[in-house]
């Protein structure tokens, strides 16, 4: 697989995974703090894979690694709401900790690219 063929893939599933985590959300309590998380995850989850579409259309390295960094943060505060509502029992086990584990590799994927991007 090319560099094109991986980028695509990787931003349709970064796309897929923000559809799943907008279903998830829309399952949090309408409260005030299920209001708060439910934005929260939502802005974290769907910028993974907007940082992502803009680091293939980067004009430099340094930008590229810049959006990929963001990308990293965006998984990882991701992970961190995902835990919340878990903990909170919000939304079935299940269904967190199948998002919870995609988020996980989807950090670890940009934790990689980044080391790669720096390396070169």
């Amino acid at each position: 697989m090319d560099n094109k063929e991986f980028s695509k893939k990787i931003e349709k599933r970064t796309r897929e995974f923000a559809v799943r985590i907008i279903h998830l959300a829309s399952q949090l309590p309408d409260t005030i703090e299920g209001r708060v998380i439910r934005n929260q995850i939502v802005k974290s989850g769907s910028s993974i894979g907007a940082n992502y579409r803009e680091a293939n259309r980067a004009r430099s390295k340094a930008d590229f690694l810049n959006r990929i960094s963001i990308c990293e943060s965006e998984a990882s505060e991701t992970q961190y709401w995902l835990e919340i509502i878990k903990d909170l029992k919000w939304v079935p086990g299940k269904l967190i900790d199948s998002e919870y584990n995609e988020s996980s590799e989807l950090l670890a994927l940009f934790t990689a690219i980044g080391k790669k991007g720096k390396q070169k």
